[in-house]
């Protein structure tokens, strides 16, 4: 899996023979400088954009190979053993208004450099099927965390924020609720020249600005009801950049740009989660000790923790549901849920490049 935070990565090498899941290993890879920048400018029209993202598909296949290489080394497994590899891919555009959704990655190159097939384009079939392509981990969520008698909501933090409702009895349910780590870090990258605000310290140095969090949250994207999905195309430096007044401290910015990811999760979960008991939160976001303790204060009727205490590593549970979702493209079986994505049936997801 690599995602909108675009800081590199993650892999994981997982057993589903027995029913459930052991995550057997894992590895991460993180984007230097150049990929990175080069990925950020093409999530826009620019020149000869066809062949920068063809060059950088190939340089991703590459890394991916090598965290698969990673993989096996470090659990002595051969890849003739590998079933298949789940290749999320990293999405340059996301317009599912428009029909379509883009993740390069080159799965061809993949599965001849690794000998392994690769099963990628997840989410293409589900936009064809008029949804949103988006979030499709709440169909692995279902799966694995789902509780007779509690109700759970699981939340990622990536560079998008998306929930899953678990209800006990009711149906599985899901959306992006808008930024998670993407304008934070954004923001950071520029005044800090860090690549995140670790454990929020910068964030927590400033004050919130009422004014301008008014104004972020009135962005229609937060009002408008499920199903939903979003990504660079919205949230972006240049958004953010509209609604400055220009004589804001940097710190205070980054202090609004937290509270307004711990907002929309709140409010979501609020609106949309009503009965919530227990919140479990993944992906980079779950590792700001800021954003955590703000989102346990705005959600204090909640038990809030991290995926790790259900036994599942926060870090890579995106990676995770990609290897369930190529699992169940391997075995025919539908990965999206039109509840969560709002298409009109379930699908097989994804496209299969065999070894």
């Amino acid at each position: 899996m690599s995602g909108t935070s675009l800081d590199g990565v993650d892999a994981a090498l997982v057993d589903f023979s027995d029913g459930g899941f052991k995550q057997l290993s894992q590895t991460f890879i993180p984007f230097d400088d150049d990929l990175k920048s080069t990925l950020v400018t093409l999530n826009v029209s620019s020149d000869d954009e066809l062949h920068k993202a063809q060059l950088a598909g190939n340089q991703l296949a590459r890394l991916y190979a090598s965290a698969v290489a990673a993989l096996l080394a470090q659990s002595d497994v051969s890849a003739k053993n590998i079933a298949a590899i789940g290749c999320h891919g990293q999405t340059i555009r996301h317009r599912p208004e428009l029909g379509y959704t883009l993740q390069i990655g080159n799965a061809s190159l993949l599965a001849e450099l690794t000998g392994i097939s690769v099963v990628s384009d997840f989410r293409s079939r589900d936009i064809a099927a008029g949804g949103q392509g988006a979030p499709l981990v709440p169909a692995f969520h279902d799966k694995i965390f789902r509780h007779p008698q509690t109700h759970r909501v699981i939340v990622n933090i990536g560079g998008i924020s998306n929930l899953t409702d678990l209800p006990p009895d009711g149906h599985t349910s899901g959306f992006d609720c808008g930024p998670g780590n993407i304008l934070l870090d954004a923001w950071c990258k520029r005044h800090q020249n860090t690549v995140y605000d670790d454990n929020g310290t910068w964030a927590a140095s400033g004050s919130v600005l009422p004014d301008l969090l008014t104004r972020l949250l009135s962005e229609p994207f937060f009002a408008a009801p499920p199903p939903k999905s979003s990504g660079r195309d919205l949230f972006n430096l240049e958004w953010l950049q509209s609604q400055l007044a220009g004589n804001e401290k940097a710190e205070d910015v980054q202090a609004t740009l937290l509270e307004l990811t711990c907002q929309i999760i709140a409010q979501s979960i609020q609106k949309h989660c009503t009965g919530a008991k227990e919140i479990y939160l993944c992906g980079g976001g779950a590792r700001n000790g800021a954003l955590l303790a703000r989102l346990s204060t705005l959600l204090n009727d909640c038990d809030v923790q991290t995926t790790d205490a259900l036994g599942a590593d926060s870090d890579f549970l995106e990676a995770l549901a990609f290897a369930w979702l190529a699992r169940q493209t391997l075995l025919g079986q539908s990965g999206n849920l039109p509840d969560v994505t709002g298409a009109n049936q379930p699908c097989i997801l994804g496209a299969i490049y065999h070894a």
